[in-house]
């Protein structure tokens, strides 16, 4: 496993009238492998484009993604994407979603078996594996979308809004996996949310990303989420630092809204 180097990364979309939108600008970060850093900003700041150039699914209009020595020009199995909507084959059993990618990787099923039967019973799916996924909760649905991602073994993992659909309950059980398996597998993930409180609990470095254009606004290294591992998250947000830090964050994200409204009316 290696680091994940972000070298000055900007992305200019053409627009059909001719003209263009700046959707990152210069943004430069530096992640060590086993890091779990969660992204937020007002819409538009380009999370998720930078999620889809880390991914290769998107070529930068300048700047290099890196991981380790190999520069990134597509997506490929060390960066496992996680998405909103789980992407999964609806018509499959569970246990033949997860272990999909083993088998299209030319795996012979003696050497996947055992890892896909591990990750059902970690993410709570080993009671469901031959049950088809429609006929899973949301919730059900996301803990295949995790186990199928990990099954294929990737440095990166990148989650796009992946609790964004989930009721609360539902969604705080989700963010207690998501930190076991960050613990338990070591792995590197790369967390987009809308939410102040996820990003909080789910970041041991948590970005702030300022909009039009995108670049990174503030840095947090936080102590939420290794105080979250196997603990009950209700009892983390009682840390003493919990709420500063979230009305701060609240506070500035506000700003930035305040600061595109008044932009439009002044258009």
């Amino acid at each position: 496993m290696s680091g994940l180097a972000i070298k000055n990364i900007s992305m200019r979309f053409d627009l059909p009238n001719g003209g263009s939108v700046q959707a990152l600008k210069d943004v430069s970060l530096d992640l060590k492998q086993g890091e779990l850093m969660s992204v937020l900003g007002p819409s538009g700041c380009g999370k998720t484009t930078l999620l889809n150039i880390v991914a290769g699914f998107l070529a930068p209009t300048e700047g290099t993604i890196e991981l380790g020595a190999e520069v990134v020009r597509g997506p490929a199995a060390e960066r496992g994407m996680v998405f909103q909507q789980g992407a999964l084959f609806e018509w499959m059993s569970v246990r033949e979603n997860v272990s999909f990618g083993p088998r299209m990787s030319g795996q012979r099923a003696a050497e996947y078996t055992e890892n896909v039967e591990h990750l059902l019973d970690v993410t709570g799916l080993g009671d469901f594996k031959d049950k088809a996924i429609y006929e899973l909760s949301g919730g059900m649905q996301q803990r295949v979308a995790l186990a199928r991602c990990l099954a294929n073994d990737p440095d990166v993992i990148l989650m796009d809004e992946p609790l964004g659909a989930l009721d609360a309950l539902t969604r705080e059980k989700m963010q207690g996996l998501v930190l076991k398996l960050w613990k338990e597998t070591g792995k590197t993930i790369i967390l987009i949310t809308h939410s102040v409180e996820e990003a909080l609990l789910l970041g041991e470095r948590l970005l702030v990303m300022a909009p039009r254009p995108g670049r990174i606004h503030k840095e947090y290294r936080l102590p939420f989420a290794e105080m979250g591992v196997g603990a009950d998250l209700r009892e983390v947000k009682k840390h003493a630092d919990y709420n500063p830090t979230r009305e701060e964050i609240l506070g500035m994200i506000w700003d930035m809204e305040e600061e595109i409204m008044g932009r439009a009316e002044d258009a």
